[in-house]
């Protein structure tokens, strides 16, 4: 059972593949994410309104809960009642997705919040150490809302992060891109598709970004099927293909599972029972599509995945865990216990993947980090859900 109140936690358990330390037991935030906020050398970890400073993860608020700003007109107007610790079993948190960046580009690492679906996305400029509120910013009037899924990836290759989602209104896929200047503070738009498409409804689950058709182009996938990308990533022509990509998902991930040279899919059930590869095949049509094959029946509510190397081995691994009490209760096995896993794929020699268990009593929140946070050479895990905030760190053998 999730503990909540207030105060941090710091009891830690000890496995030989991970390090499980709890930074809090309290529900702040189903988004999680890293960044150095002081210039102290050191990653800190961020969890919606809040920050645990290393090494010790001494709690701070980006948006203290009494805050009573005297100005009327700035933007920091009415964080008193978002910024505190939520009950579980009743409640949303008000933070979905997190990330760490420069988003001004100042040199201070900014903080990012994708909020529940349906509200502003907004980010956190960094007061670089001066004490007080953090400035809050608008990116868009609506994130996530068309899908619940959206991905923080560097779609035009500037090195620099975007956020892939959908937009509600238009029912389009689009991306929007941090400052390009020093100073600057809005993000820009830009449609990848046309509008009134798939996969951009109201709390659709599931969005990917890679090169599915091998084409040397980035492609855009929902469950519903695949948007072709073009050289002209502003151009807003993607052409969509219909395909079957299974039930509704968290983020779906592309690459060649099986070994046979074509690009599959990953993905997991965000509510139900289920993570999945869809092998691509060429139908009888003579079009792409895929056929679904079933990897793990052993967690649900698997709202959030990433892929990357955390044995050393040069391949990209499937990292995922449930969402405990995704629905307070509400789903069959929602308040079962909460895994987190990690999969590693070998192309070529069947089954293909072999699961491996982190942790039972953690799972996962609606986004998840993997960084080298005791600067050992090896990338741990960082997770933030109803159960509280954790740092797993990685003893595996390379």
């Amino acid at each position: 059972m999730a503990i909540w109140g207030v105060g941090i936690s710091h009891a830690q358990s000890f496995s030989s593949d991970f390090k499980k330390t709890k930074i809090t037991g309290d529900f702040i935030s189903e988004g999680v994410a890293v960044a150095d906020l002081n210039k102290d050398g050191k990653l800190d970890i961020i969890a919606g309104y809040y920050w645990f400073e290393a090494p010790s993860w001494t709690k701070h608020q980006m948006a203290p809960a009494e805050s009573t700003p005297s100005d009327k007109n700035q933007e920091t107007v009415g964080f008193g009642m978002f910024s505190r610790v939520f009950n579980p079993r009743k409640e949303y948190s008000n933070s979905f997705l997190n990330l760490g960046m420069d988003v001004n580009l100042d040199g201070w690492d900014d903080v990012v919040i994708i909020d529940f679906p349906g509200k502003p996305a907004f980010w956190f400029e960094n007061p670089r150490n001066k004490p007080g509120i953090w400035k809050k910013h608008i990116i868009a009037d609506s994130v996530g809302v068309a899908n619940e899924s959206p991905g923080f990836v560097d779609i035009d290759n500037d090195g620099r992060l975007d956020i892939l989602c959908g937009d509600r209104a238009k029912k389009q896929i689009v991306w929007l891109k941090a400052p390009t200047k020093r100073g600057q503070t809005e993000w820009q738009r830009f449609p990848l598709s046309a509008e009134n498409v798939p996969g951009t409804e109201s709390f659709s689950h599931g969005i990917g970004y890679g090169d599915l058709n091998k084409d040397g182009i980035k492609d855009v996938v929902v469950r519903e099927g695949w948007f072709e990308g073009t050289k002209d990533i502003k151009s807003g022509s993607w052409v969509f293909h219909p395909a079957n990509l299974g039930e509704p998902c968290s983020h779906m991930h592309i690459i060649d599972v099986d070994g046979d040279g074509k690009n599959d899919v990953i993905s997991a059930s965000a509510h139900a029972l289920g993570i999945w590869w869809h092998q691509q095949i060429t139908d009888a049509n003579g079009k792409l599509n895929f056929q679904t094959q079933l990897i793990s029946t052993t967690t649900a509510q698997t709202h959030s995945s990433i892929m990357a190397d955390i044995n050393g081995d040069g391949k990209k691994e499937y990292i995922t865990g449930k969402r405990f009490l995704a629905h307070h209760g509400r789903d069959p096995g929602d308040a079962d216990a909460a895994y987190l896993l990690w999969f590693e794929f070998t192309p070529g020699q069947k089954p293909y993947w072999k699961e491996h268990v982190i942790d039972n009593d953690s799972g996962a929140g609606l986004n998840i980090v993997v960084q080298d946070m005791n600067k050992d050479g090896k990338p741990d895990i960082v997770i933030a859900n109803k159960n509280g905030v954790f740092l797993f760190e990685n003893q595996l053998k390379k």
